[in-house]
C-alpha cells in the first residue's frame, strides 16, 4: 500500500526540481545520495538521530552535498531532514525517480555492478536493456561491492541476474 506523505514528498521534490529545469540532474543526484545513505549506517543514523540538532542534521546535508551537487537536490535533501522525514528518503527518492522516468515515458532499470560504468558502457547497457524488456529506460547504476563482477539489472518486475557468482551456482548445479 501506498503512503500518502512518501508520495506527496515525491510530489513536492518532483514539482520543484522541473520547476527549476534540472529535474534530470537533480533526479540522478538524489538516486545516487539515497543509495548512498541506505548503504551507510553512520551516515543515516546521523541525519536520523532526533537527539542530534536539527542544525547538526542540516549541516551534514550541506557538507556532504553543497560542493559537489546541484543547489536544488541539497535543498530538497535538506528539506526532506529538516522535516524529520529521513527515515523515508530512499522511499521518497525513488517515488520521485519513477514519476520522472514515467513522464519521460520511461521505466526506472537499477543496475548493480562491482565497478563504475563509463558513459559509453551505460549508452550501449541502457540500449541492450531497452532492447531485451522492450521499454525506454531510464538508466541507475549502483556500485556494489557485493556484486564479485558482472551486473544485475531490475526493469521494472524483471530482473536480469548476469553476475560471476550466478553464473558458478548455474555450473554447480549443472555438474
Amino acid at each position: 500500500m501506498s503512503d500518502p506523505r512518501i508520495d506527496g514528498y515525491a510530489r513536492a521534490l518532483f514539482e520543484v526540481a522541473r520547476a527549476e529545469g534540472n529535474i534530470d540532474t537533480v533526479e540522478d543526484e538524489l538516486f545516487r545520495f539515497a543509495r548512498t545513505y541506505e548503504s551507510n549506517d553512520d551516515l543515516r543514523n546521523a541525519l536520523t538521530d532526533e537527539m542530534i540538532p536539527a542544525t547538526r542534521r542540516l549541516s551534514i546535508v550541506e557538507d556532504l552535498l553543497g560542493p559537489k551537487a546541484n543547489p536544488t537536490t541539497t535543498q530538497l535533501v535538506s528539506m526532506v531532514i529538516g522535516a524529520g522525514r529521513g527515515r523515508d528518503l530512499p522511499a521518497i527518492v525513488d517515488r520521485l525517480v519513477a514519476r520522472a522516468s514515467t513522464a519521460k515515458s520511461q521505466e526506472v532499470a537499477e543496475v548493480r555492478t562491482a565497478v563504475p560504468l563509463s558513459e559509453d558502457q551505460q549508452a550501449r547497457l541502457a540500449a541492450g536493456l531497452a532492447k531485451a524488456t522492450g521499454k525506454q529506460v531510464n538508466l541507475k547504476v549502483v556500485v556494489d561491492p557485493t556484486v564479485l563482477g558482472g551486473l544485475v539489472a531490475t526493469v521494472g518486475d524483471t530482473v536480469i541476474d548476469g553476475t560471476v557468482r550466478t553464473r558458478i551456482d548455474q555450473l554447480k548445479s549443472r555438474l
